[in-house]
């Protein structure tokens, strides 16, 4: 293609390698039944292996999310307020310390 080609110029070029793609793939020799029997076999082995990956992913990222509400749900519990009787039972164990000393 020129600086000067006209717009006839460039449809005839693109017409003429169209043409050629399409003997290209027309010269190409068919899949054998063998092979495209091979290639989806590979297919449905590569997305079952994702399918476990990704299963396995899930899992463990559920398992994360369960430690963490078990961590949250702990800490919740040790940072609950004392009743009155704990507090009282705690005010008399550090009485009980401070006397013991003197």
């Amino acid at each position: 293609m020129s600086f000067k080609s006209t717009f006839q110029d460039r449809i005839g070029s693109a017409a003429d390698a169209k043409k050629k793609a399409l003997e290209q793939l027309r010269a190409k020799p068919p899949l054998d039944e063998k092979t495209i029997a091979e290639r989806q076999a590979r297919q449905r082995e590569r997305e079952t292996r994702e399918a476990d990956k990704a299963a396995a992913k899930k899992a463990a990222r559920q398992a994360a999310r369960d430690a963490q509400a078990a961590d949250a749900a702990a800490k919740a519990a040790l940072a609950a307020p004392l009743t009155d009787a704990e507090r009282k039972d705690a005010r008399d164990a550090r009485y009980a310390a401070r006397k013991a000393r003197k």
